[in-house]
């Protein structure tokens, strides 16, 4: 009965859109607005850079408080992993938004930090420099977990982790097609730039 708690609460932890909150404190329907996606990438463009900071702050956190919520009571890394995808899922699957989400990269850069941080490092420097040099968040966002699964593999981290970074890098290319078209087409927005409607 813990077990479904914990992993029910991760889902709930993960669905707050911290991104449609922090819209409506600034008079903006992000969900309107832009790409109409909820997360930190929309609001900056929507809304402003301190938002945006301020929503990526608060998903990141929330895929590590609830990974931080399995390590304390489930112990197990198989269900620790479990209660971190809860976390991505909820925020890509919102049950408060009727399930339309977003991508979930920053939750999961949370879920990371709580069960490897020295990989999150390397994951959080991978995102700096991929936007510095390509301006592009979908791109680090497709492929940051592919770096993170090599990474994992590398330094031998508990199985279910690696499998776990591996669907979530599944999850990604899913939920990041439109990008994926738009980055070969050329007509990708990069970073920066204003949101249009």
């Amino acid at each position: 009965m813990l077990i479904v708690l914990i992993i029910l609460l991760a889902y709930l932890i993960g669905a707050i859109p911290f991104g449609v909150i922090i819209g409506r404190i600034f008079k903006v329907d992000i969900m309107s607005r832009g790409s109409k996606n909820i997360g930190a990438t929309n609001v900056v463009r929507t809304v402003g850079v301190i938002p945006g900071i301020l929503v990526l702050t608060l998903d990141l956190l929330k895929g590590t408080l609830a990974t931080y919520l399995a390590i304390y009571f489930l112990i197990e890394p198989l269900l620790i992993i479990t209660a971190g995808l809860a976390a991505i899922l909820g925020h890509m699957f919102p049950v408060y938004l009727k399930f339309k989400g977003g991508k979930g990269a920053a939750v999961g850069l949370g879920v990371l930090l709580a069960i490897a941080p020295t990989i999150f490092l390397y994951a959080a420097l991978w995102t700096v420099v991929i936007v510095a040099i390509f301006r592009y968040v979908s791109l680090a966002s497709i492929t940051g977990p592919i770096l993170i699964a090599v990474l994992m593999y590398y330094w031998n981290v508990p199985l279910p982790y690696l499998v776990a970074c591996l669907m979530v890098a599944i999850l990604m290319v899913f939920k990041h097609v439109p990008n994926i078209k738009r980055l070969l087409n050329g007509t990708e927005r990069k970073f920066g730039e204003k949101a249009h409607g």
